[in-house]
Protein backbone atom coordinates (compact mmCIF):
# COMPACT_ATOMS: atom_id res chain seq x y z
CA UNK A 1 0.00 0.00 0.00
CA UNK A 2 1.38 3.25 -1.27
CA UNK A 3 2.31 5.96 1.94
CA UNK A 4 -0.62 8.85 0.95
CA UNK A 5 -0.86 12.09 2.53
CA UNK A 6 -3.87 14.58 2.34
CA UNK A 7 -3.89 17.84 0.12
CA UNK A 8 -5.99 20.08 2.63
CA UNK A 9 -6.57 23.96 1.34
CA UNK A 10 -4.98 26.30 3.47
CA UNK A 11 -5.13 29.61 5.08
CA UNK A 12 -6.96 31.65 2.47
CA UNK A 13 -7.83 33.95 4.70
CA UNK A 14 -11.95 34.44 5.36
CA UNK A 15 -13.05 33.10 2.27
CA UNK A 16 -15.21 30.14 3.01
CA UNK A 17 -17.11 27.79 0.12
CA UNK A 18 -14.76 29.04 -2.81
CA UNK A 19 -15.38 27.74 -5.63
CA UNK A 20 -12.63 25.66 -7.66
CA UNK A 21 -12.19 26.88 -11.67
CA UNK A 22 -9.13 24.65 -12.74
CA UNK A 23 -7.88 21.28 -11.39
CA UNK A 24 -4.53 21.52 -12.78
CA UNK A 25 -2.71 17.77 -12.28
CA UNK A 26 -4.47 14.60 -13.05
CA UNK A 27 -4.11 11.22 -11.45
CA UNK A 28 -0.18 10.20 -11.86
CA UNK A 29 1.49 13.03 -12.48
CA UNK A 30 4.35 14.33 -10.92
CA UNK A 31 4.40 17.29 -8.79
CA UNK A 32 7.07 19.29 -7.23
CA UNK A 33 6.70 21.10 -3.75
CA UNK A 34 4.93 24.43 -4.61
CA UNK A 35 3.57 23.23 -8.06
CA UNK A 36 -0.05 24.58 -8.45
CA UNK A 37 -2.38 21.57 -8.15
CA UNK A 38 -5.54 23.74 -8.24
CA UNK A 39 -7.20 27.39 -8.92
CA UNK A 40 -9.76 28.99 -6.71
CA UNK A 41 -12.05 31.98 -7.42
CA UNK A 42 -13.53 34.01 -4.88
CA UNK A 43 -15.49 37.44 -5.46
CA UNK A 44 -12.30 39.18 -5.44
CA UNK A 45 -9.60 37.30 -6.23
CA UNK A 46 -8.50 34.30 -8.11
CA UNK A 47 -6.02 31.85 -5.77
CA UNK A 48 -3.69 29.08 -6.80
CA UNK A 49 -3.28 26.31 -4.14
CA UNK A 50 0.72 24.87 -4.32
CA UNK A 51 1.50 21.42 -3.67
CA UNK A 52 2.44 20.85 0.05
CA UNK A 53 5.49 18.18 -1.24
CA UNK A 54 7.03 16.34 -4.13
CA UNK A 55 5.24 13.44 -4.74
CA UNK A 56 2.80 12.05 -7.56
CA UNK A 57 -0.72 12.55 -7.55
CA UNK A 58 -2.85 9.29 -6.48
CA UNK A 59 -6.85 10.55 -6.84
CA UNK A 60 -8.32 13.65 -6.90
CA UNK A 61 -11.57 14.27 -4.76
CA UNK A 62 -13.15 17.02 -6.14
CA UNK A 63 -13.67 18.94 -9.72
CA UNK A 64 -14.59 22.40 -11.22
CA UNK A 65 -17.69 23.72 -9.90
CA UNK A 66 -17.19 22.48 -6.54
CA UNK A 67 -16.88 24.58 -3.70
CA UNK A 68 -14.04 24.21 -1.00
CA UNK A 69 -13.42 25.71 2.49
CA UNK A 70 -9.50 25.94 4.65
CA UNK A 71 -8.82 22.30 5.51
CA UNK A 72 -11.23 20.66 2.51
CA UNK A 73 -9.04 17.82 1.37
CA UNK A 74 -8.96 17.59 -2.38
CA UNK A 75 -6.16 15.45 -3.21
CA UNK A 76 -4.12 12.50 -2.18
CA UNK A 77 -0.83 12.78 -2.58
CA UNK A 78 2.07 9.92 -2.78
CA UNK A 79 5.66 10.77 -1.66
CA UNK A 80 7.98 10.99 -3.56
CA UNK A 81 10.36 8.23 -2.36
CA UNK A 82 7.29 6.07 -2.66
CA UNK A 83 6.04 6.66 -6.15
CA UNK A 84 8.19 4.79 -8.37
CA UNK A 85 5.27 2.25 -9.17
CA UNK A 86 3.05 4.68 -9.59
CA UNK A 87 4.50 6.58 -12.03
CA UNK A 88 5.32 3.50 -13.93
CA UNK A 89 1.57 2.48 -13.67
CA UNK A 90 0.65 6.14 -14.94
CA UNK A 91 3.17 6.05 -17.77
CA UNK A 92 1.71 2.41 -18.73
CA UNK A 93 -1.89 4.25 -18.51
CA UNK A 94 -0.65 6.74 -20.53
CA UNK A 95 0.78 4.46 -23.51
CA UNK A 96 -2.45 2.46 -23.91
CA UNK A 97 -5.02 5.70 -24.15
CA UNK A 98 -5.35 7.29 -26.87
CA UNK A 99 -3.58 11.19 -26.73
CA UNK A 100 -5.30 14.10 -26.32
CA UNK A 101 -6.14 16.27 -29.33
CA UNK A 102 -5.67 19.97 -29.39
CA UNK A 103 -7.70 22.62 -31.06
CA UNK A 104 -6.60 24.98 -33.09
CA UNK A 105 -6.51 27.26 -29.44
CA UNK A 106 -4.57 24.97 -28.03
CA UNK A 107 -6.74 23.84 -25.77
CA UNK A 108 -7.30 19.92 -24.91
CA UNK A 109 -9.89 17.72 -26.19
CA UNK A 110 -11.17 15.18 -23.78
CA UNK A 111 -11.24 11.96 -24.74
CA UNK A 112 -14.38 9.73 -25.03
CA UNK A 113 -13.58 6.68 -23.77
CA UNK A 114 -15.74 6.09 -20.51
CA UNK A 115 -14.14 5.40 -16.97
CA UNK A 116 -15.21 1.78 -17.63
CA UNK A 117 -12.45 0.97 -20.31
CA UNK A 118 -9.55 3.01 -18.60
CA UNK A 119 -7.30 0.61 -17.35
CA UNK A 120 -7.35 0.04 -13.56
CA UNK A 121 -3.37 0.42 -13.02
CA UNK A 122 -3.51 2.63 -9.49
CA UNK A 123 -4.62 1.03 -6.50
CA UNK A 124 -7.60 2.51 -4.36
CA UNK A 125 -7.25 4.92 -1.66
CA UNK A 126 -7.91 3.20 2.58
CA UNK A 127 -11.74 3.57 3.20
CA UNK A 128 -10.55 6.22 5.97
CA UNK A 129 -9.62 8.75 3.42
CA UNK A 130 -12.51 10.65 1.28
CA UNK A 131 -13.05 8.73 -1.88
CA UNK A 132 -12.67 10.67 -5.22
CA UNK A 133 -15.35 12.23 -6.98
CA UNK A 134 -17.17 9.80 -8.83
CA UNK A 135 -18.77 11.39 -11.94
CA UNK A 136 -22.67 11.01 -12.63
CA UNK A 137 -23.92 8.79 -15.45
CA UNK A 138 -24.36 11.85 -17.68
CA UNK A 139 -22.02 12.43 -20.17
CA UNK A 140 -19.97 15.96 -19.49
CA UNK A 141 -20.88 18.98 -21.51
CA UNK A 142 -18.09 18.48 -24.27
CA UNK A 143 -16.79 22.38 -24.11
CA UNK A 144 -13.21 24.08 -23.45
CA UNK A 145 -11.74 25.39 -19.90
CA UNK A 146 -12.33 28.96 -21.60
CA UNK A 147 -15.70 28.35 -22.42
CA UNK A 148 -16.49 26.27 -19.33
CA UNK A 149 -14.98 29.74 -17.60
CA UNK A 150 -17.52 32.12 -19.42
CA UNK A 151 -20.50 29.71 -18.77
CA UNK A 152 -19.92 29.72 -15.18
CA UNK A 153 -19.33 33.66 -14.98
CA UNK A 154 -22.70 33.85 -16.83
CA UNK A 155 -24.30 31.52 -14.78
CA UNK A 156 -25.03 28.79 -17.92
CA UNK A 157 -25.73 25.55 -17.51
CA UNK A 158 -23.43 23.89 -19.92
CA UNK A 159 -25.79 20.36 -20.18
CA UNK A 160 -28.48 22.71 -21.33
CA UNK A 161 -27.07 24.48 -24.17
CA UNK A 162 -26.38 23.18 -27.51
CA UNK A 163 -23.13 22.73 -29.25
CA UNK A 164 -22.34 24.21 -32.65
CA UNK A 165 -19.11 23.16 -32.96
CA UNK A 166 -17.28 20.44 -34.51
CA UNK A 167 -18.22 16.94 -32.81
CA UNK A 168 -21.04 19.16 -30.64
CA UNK A 169 -18.49 21.11 -28.91
CA UNK A 170 -20.18 23.91 -27.17
CA UNK A 171 -18.77 27.63 -28.24
CA UNK A 172 -18.95 31.11 -26.22
CA UNK A 173 -21.71 32.02 -28.89
CA UNK A 174 -23.52 28.95 -28.34
CA UNK A 175 -23.75 30.15 -24.12
CA UNK A 176 -24.54 33.59 -25.34
CA UNK A 177 -26.85 32.69 -27.54
CA UNK A 178 -28.73 30.27 -24.68
CA UNK A 179 -28.39 32.72 -22.16
CA UNK A 180 -30.20 35.31 -24.26
CA UNK A 181 -32.97 33.31 -24.38
CA UNK A 182 -32.87 31.97 -21.05
CA UNK A 183 -33.54 36.22 -20.53
CA UNK A 184 -36.20 36.25 -23.18
CA UNK A 185 -38.35 33.60 -21.76
CA UNK A 186 -41.39 34.71 -19.23
CA UNK A 187 -40.09 32.36 -16.18
CA UNK A 188 -36.73 34.34 -15.97
CA UNK A 189 -38.24 37.94 -16.22
CA UNK A 190 -40.79 36.94 -13.37
CA UNK A 191 -37.45 35.67 -11.01
CA UNK A 192 -34.76 38.22 -11.77
CA UNK A 193 -33.39 40.64 -9.34
CA UNK A 194 -35.21 38.47 -6.29
CA UNK A 195 -38.60 40.07 -7.66
CA UNK A 196 -37.60 43.56 -8.82
CA UNK A 197 -38.88 43.57 -12.50
CA UNK A 198 -35.84 43.27 -15.05
CA UNK A 199 -35.22 46.33 -17.49
CA UNK A 200 -36.80 45.94 -20.89
CA UNK A 201 -34.15 44.68 -22.99
CA UNK A 202 -33.70 47.81 -26.12
CA UNK A 203 -32.45 46.68 -29.91
CA UNK A 204 -30.10 49.58 -29.75
CA UNK A 205 -29.09 49.51 -33.00
CA UNK A 206 -32.43 50.60 -34.08
CA UNK A 207 -31.00 54.16 -33.40
CA UNK A 208 -27.63 53.74 -34.78
CA UNK A 209 -24.06 52.02 -34.75
CA UNK A 210 -23.25 50.43 -31.41
CA UNK A 211 -20.39 47.87 -30.26
CA UNK A 212 -20.73 45.28 -27.12
CA UNK A 213 -17.44 45.00 -25.28
CA UNK A 214 -17.64 42.92 -22.47
CA UNK A 215 -16.92 44.10 -18.47
CA UNK A 216 -13.43 43.36 -17.17
CA UNK A 217 -13.35 40.84 -14.58
CA UNK A 218 -12.96 43.06 -11.50
CA UNK A 219 -16.55 44.82 -12.70
CA UNK A 220 -18.04 41.45 -13.32
CA UNK A 221 -16.94 40.30 -9.42
CA UNK A 222 -17.66 43.41 -8.01
CA UNK A 223 -21.09 44.83 -9.42
CA UNK A 224 -23.11 41.44 -8.07
CA UNK A 225 -21.78 42.75 -4.39
CA UNK A 226 -22.24 46.49 -4.92
CA UNK A 227 -25.76 45.28 -6.16
CA UNK A 228 -26.00 42.96 -3.05
CA UNK A 229 -25.34 46.30 -0.54
CA UNK A 230 -27.14 48.80 -2.10
CA UNK A 231 -30.37 46.35 -1.97
CA UNK A 232 -29.50 45.05 1.62
CA UNK A 233 -28.47 48.15 2.99
CA UNK A 234 -30.81 51.37 3.93
CA UNK A 235 -27.90 54.02 3.11
CA UNK A 236 -28.23 57.61 4.06
CA UNK A 237 -25.33 59.79 2.94
CA UNK A 238 -24.37 62.79 5.74
CA UNK A 239 -23.07 65.65 3.93
CA UNK A 240 -20.64 67.96 5.23
CA UNK A 241 -16.96 70.15 4.79
CA UNK A 242 -13.75 70.84 6.91
CA UNK A 243 -11.56 73.31 6.55
CA UNK A 244 -8.51 71.80 6.10
CA UNK A 245 -6.44 75.35 5.02
CA UNK A 246 -4.03 74.98 7.95
CA UNK A 247 -3.67 71.19 7.21
CA UNK A 248 -2.61 71.47 3.54
CA UNK A 249 0.30 73.68 4.80
CA UNK A 250 1.71 71.31 7.30
CA UNK A 251 1.53 68.65 4.40
CA UNK A 252 3.33 71.33 1.97
CA UNK A 253 5.81 71.61 4.68
CA UNK A 254 6.73 67.91 5.47
CA UNK A 255 6.34 66.45 1.60
CA UNK A 256 9.87 68.00 0.25
CA UNK A 257 11.63 65.74 3.38
CA UNK A 258 9.17 62.74 2.57
CA UNK A 259 9.96 62.97 -1.18
CA UNK A 260 13.74 62.26 -0.08
CA UNK A 261 12.45 58.66 1.48
CA UNK A 262 10.59 57.97 -1.67
CA UNK A 263 7.25 58.72 0.30
CA UNK A 264 4.81 60.52 -1.38
CA UNK A 265 2.54 62.53 2.09
CA UNK A 266 -1.15 62.75 0.92
CA UNK A 267 -4.15 64.04 2.38
CA UNK A 268 -5.41 60.49 2.68
CA UNK A 269 -2.86 59.87 5.70
CA UNK A 270 -4.29 62.96 7.57
CA UNK A 271 -8.06 61.66 7.02
CA UNK A 272 -6.72 58.14 8.31
CA UNK A 273 -5.49 59.37 11.35
CA UNK A 274 -8.43 61.07 12.23
CA UNK A 275 -10.97 58.07 11.73
CA UNK A 276 -9.30 55.94 14.08
CA UNK A 277 -10.28 58.89 16.87
CA UNK A 278 -13.45 59.02 15.69
CA UNK A 279 -13.96 55.08 15.46
CA UNK A 280 -12.82 55.18 19.26
CA UNK A 281 -15.46 57.85 20.02
CA UNK A 282 -17.69 56.29 18.43
CA UNK A 283 -17.70 52.49 18.12
CA UNK A 284 -21.11 51.72 16.84
CA UNK A 285 -19.26 52.85 13.02
CA UNK A 286 -16.57 50.23 14.15
CA UNK A 287 -18.80 47.40 13.84
CA UNK A 288 -20.70 44.79 12.01
CA UNK A 289 -24.06 43.75 11.91
CA UNK A 290 -24.67 40.07 12.91
CA UNK A 291 -26.29 37.71 10.54
CA UNK A 292 -29.48 37.44 12.89
CA UNK A 293 -29.65 41.62 12.70
CA UNK A 294 -30.12 41.50 16.75
CA UNK A 295 -26.76 41.61 17.41
CA UNK A 296 -23.63 44.05 16.69
CA UNK A 297 -20.06 43.07 16.25
CA UNK A 298 -18.08 45.80 17.86
CA UNK A 299 -14.68 45.54 16.69
CA UNK A 300 -11.01 46.44 18.87
CA UNK A 301 -9.01 46.88 15.94
CA UNK A 302 -8.45 49.69 13.28
CA UNK A 303 -8.24 48.76 9.46
CA UNK A 304 -8.89 50.87 7.26
CA UNK A 305 -9.67 50.06 3.13
CA UNK A 306 -8.90 52.69 0.73
CA UNK A 307 -10.72 52.79 -3.07
CA UNK A 308 -8.19 52.58 -5.74
CA UNK A 309 -8.58 53.19 -9.33
CA UNK A 310 -6.98 50.51 -11.40
CA UNK A 311 -7.65 50.05 -15.35
CA UNK A 312 -9.90 47.11 -14.73
CA UNK A 313 -12.00 48.61 -12.05
CA UNK A 314 -12.39 49.87 -8.70
CA UNK A 315 -10.54 47.72 -5.92
CA UNK A 316 -10.22 48.12 -1.52
CA UNK A 317 -7.19 47.21 -0.66
CA UNK A 318 -6.26 47.16 3.35
CA UNK A 319 -4.41 49.14 5.24
CA UNK A 320 -4.10 46.94 8.76
CA UNK A 321 -3.23 48.72 12.43
CA UNK A 322 -3.61 52.19 11.29
CA UNK A 323 -3.87 53.05 14.58
CA UNK A 324 -0.13 52.08 15.10
CA UNK A 325 0.91 53.56 12.30
CA UNK A 326 2.95 57.43 11.40
CA UNK A 327 1.50 59.36 8.53
CA UNK A 328 5.05 58.22 6.90
CA UNK A 329 3.83 55.00 6.99
CA UNK A 330 0.40 54.64 6.43
CA UNK A 331 1.80 56.83 3.10
CA UNK A 332 4.21 54.28 2.07
CA UNK A 333 1.65 50.94 2.98
CA UNK A 334 -0.89 53.15 0.67
CA UNK A 335 1.83 53.31 -2.37
CA UNK A 336 2.86 49.96 -1.84
CA UNK A 337 -1.08 48.51 -2.04
CA UNK A 338 -2.24 51.25 -4.90
CA UNK A 339 1.11 49.61 -6.93
CA UNK A 340 0.17 46.32 -6.39
CA UNK A 341 -3.66 47.29 -7.28
CA UNK A 342 -2.61 48.58 -10.59
CA UNK A 343 -0.39 45.58 -11.10
CA UNK A 344 -3.57 43.04 -10.54
CA UNK A 345 -1.01 41.27 -7.69
CA UNK A 346 -3.31 41.98 -4.67
CA UNK A 347 -3.78 39.01 -2.52
CA UNK A 348 -7.12 38.31 -0.93
CA UNK A 349 -5.24 39.02 2.62
CA UNK A 350 -4.74 42.48 1.27
CA UNK A 351 -8.45 42.97 0.72
CA UNK A 352 -9.78 41.55 4.03
CA UNK A 353 -10.32 42.89 7.42
CA UNK A 354 -11.61 46.40 7.11
CA UNK A 355 -13.82 47.83 9.48
CA UNK A 356 -14.75 51.31 7.90
CA UNK A 357 -13.45 52.44 3.93
CA UNK A 358 -12.70 55.66 2.26
CA UNK A 359 -13.18 56.76 -1.22
CA UNK A 360 -11.22 59.65 -2.98
CA UNK A 361 -12.06 61.54 -5.91
CA UNK A 362 -10.44 64.44 -5.17
CA UNK A 363 -7.97 64.11 -7.67
CA UNK A 364 -10.69 64.01 -10.43
CA UNK A 365 -13.29 66.51 -9.01
CA UNK A 366 -16.92 66.77 -7.66
CA UNK A 367 -18.58 68.72 -4.95
CA UNK A 368 -20.30 65.56 -3.01
CA UNK A 369 -21.44 62.15 -3.88
CA UNK A 370 -23.04 59.09 -2.25
CA UNK A 371 -20.35 56.27 -1.73
CA UNK A 372 -22.11 52.44 -1.81
CA UNK A 373 -21.08 51.02 1.80
CA UNK A 374 -18.85 47.97 1.81
CA UNK A 375 -20.47 45.12 3.28
CA UNK A 376 -19.88 43.99 5.59
CA UNK A 377 -18.96 47.41 7.07
CA UNK A 378 -21.59 49.86 8.11
CA UNK A 379 -20.14 53.05 7.01
CA UNK A 380 -17.97 54.12 4.03
CA UNK A 381 -16.47 57.91 3.84
CA UNK A 382 -16.42 59.76 0.44
CA UNK A 383 -13.86 62.50 -0.56
CA UNK A 384 -13.92 64.62 -3.39
CA UNK A 385 -12.17 67.85 -4.46
CA UNK A 386 -11.00 70.29 -1.98
CA UNK A 387 -11.59 74.39 -2.69
CA UNK A 388 -11.06 77.68 -1.97
CA UNK A 389 -13.76 79.36 -0.47
CA UNK A 390 -14.76 82.97 1.46
CA UNK A 391 -15.41 82.36 5.21
CA UNK A 392 -16.45 84.66 7.67
CA UNK A 393 -14.32 85.08 10.75
CA UNK A 394 -16.32 87.53 12.39
CA UNK A 395 -15.07 90.73 11.12
CA UNK A 396 -14.43 89.75 7.36
CA UNK A 397 -14.09 87.13 4.54
CA UNK A 398 -11.27 85.25 4.77
CA UNK A 399 -10.02 82.77 1.54
CA UNK A 400 -9.89 78.93 3.12
CA UNK A 401 -9.49 75.29 1.57
CA UNK A 402 -12.46 73.28 1.84
CA UNK A 403 -13.02 69.82 2.19
CA UNK A 404 -16.12 67.80 1.48
CA UNK A 405 -16.99 64.68 3.11
CA UNK A 406 -19.78 62.41 2.38
CA UNK A 407 -20.54 59.94 4.87
CA UNK A 408 -22.94 56.78 3.59
CA UNK A 409 -24.35 54.49 6.57
CA UNK A 410 -26.00 51.64 7.26
CA UNK A 411 -29.78 53.35 8.83
CA UNK A 412 -30.16 49.70 10.64
CA UNK A 413 -26.86 50.30 12.93
CA UNK A 414 -26.73 54.42 12.87
CA UNK A 415 -29.17 57.13 12.99
CA UNK A 416 -28.97 60.26 11.52
CA UNK A 417 -27.73 62.21 15.25
CA UNK A 418 -24.54 60.36 15.39
CA UNK A 419 -23.72 60.22 11.69
CA UNK A 420 -23.59 64.10 12.20
CA UNK A 421 -21.59 64.08 15.32
CA UNK A 422 -19.18 61.53 13.38
CA UNK A 423 -18.93 64.18 10.78
CA UNK A 424 -18.52 67.29 13.07
CA UNK A 425 -15.29 65.29 15.28
CA UNK A 426 -13.91 64.32 11.63
CA UNK A 427 -13.75 68.64 10.42
CA UNK A 428 -12.97 69.74 13.95
CA UNK A 429 -10.06 67.36 13.78
CA UNK A 430 -8.85 67.93 10.55
CA UNK A 431 -9.46 71.63 10.75
CA UNK A 432 -6.29 71.28 13.58
CA UNK A 433 -3.35 69.34 12.97
CA UNK A 434 -2.33 69.53 16.60
CA UNK A 435 -5.29 67.02 17.54
CA UNK A 436 -3.68 64.21 14.80
CA UNK A 437 -1.34 62.06 16.84
CA UNK A 438 1.56 62.13 14.37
Amino acid sequence: MPELSEVKIPDIGDFADVEIIEVLVAPGDKVAAEDPLLTLESDKATMEIPSPADGVIHSINVEVGNRVSEGSVVMMLEAAEKSSQTAAAAEAEKSVSPSPATDSAGETKTSDRSAAEEPNLKSSPPASLPPPVQKSGTEAPHASPGVRRFARELGADLTQVNGSGPKGRILKEDVKKWIKHKLSSPAAASTAGAGIPEIPAVDFTKFGEIETVSLSRIKKLSGPHLQRAWLNIPHVTHQDETDITELEEFRQSIKEEAAKEGIRITLLGFVMKTLVGALKNFPNFNASLHPNGENLILKKYFNIGIAVDTPNGLVVPVIKDVDRKSISELAAAMGELSQKAREGKLSPADMQGGCISISSLGGIGGTAFTPIVNAPEVAILGLARSRIKPLWDGEQFQPRLMQPLSLSYDHRVIDGAEAARFCAYLSRSLADVRRLAL
